[in-house]
C-alpha cells in the first residue's frame, strides 16, 4: 500500500516563504508524474504543479514564477518551494501521485496572513 506523507506546512506572512515535502512509501515512485494541489475552503481542489518521472513542469498561471516543484527519486520525495505567499495561497495542499487509482496524502496547512 502507497502512502504519501506532507509536512512542511504552518502560518507564514505575506511575502514569506515555506517548502512542502512529500514523502512516498513503496516502490516504483520515479516512474510517475507527481503533483501539488490545492483545496481552501468552500473552493475546489485545484492543481497547483506537477512534475512528470522526467521532471517536465507545470505550474498553475496564480503561482507561476513564486512557486517550483522538484523531486528527489531516491529519497521518494517531491517538494514544492513556495516563496512570495500571499493570502489566497491560503489552503490545505495535498500530494498525489498521478497514477490509476490516483493516490492521495492526508494534507498539510497552509496560512498565510500578518
Amino acid at each position: 500500500q502507497v502512502q504519501l506523507v506532507e509536512s512542511g506546512g504552518g502560518l507564514v506572512q505575506p511575502g514569506g516563504s515555506l517548502k512542502l515535502s512529500c514523502a512516498a512509501s513503496g516502490s516504483l515512485f520515479s516512474i510517475y508524474a507527481m503533483g501539488w494541489y490545492r483545496q481552501a475552503p468552500g473552493k475546489e481542489r485545484e492543481l497547483v504543479a506537477r512534475i512528470t518521472n522526467n521532471g517536465s513542469r507545470n505550474y498553475a498561471g496564480s503561482v507561476k514564477d513564486r512557486f517550483t516543484i522538484s523531486r528527489d527519486n531516491a529519497k521518494r520525495t517531491v517538494y514544492l518551494q513556495m516563496n512570495s505567499l500571499k493570502p489566497e495561497d491560503t489552503a490545505v495542499y495535498y500530494c498525489n501521485r498521478d497514477s490509476r487509482p490516483p493516490v492521495w496524502g492526508q494534507g498539510t496547512q497552509v496560512t498565510v496572513s500578518s
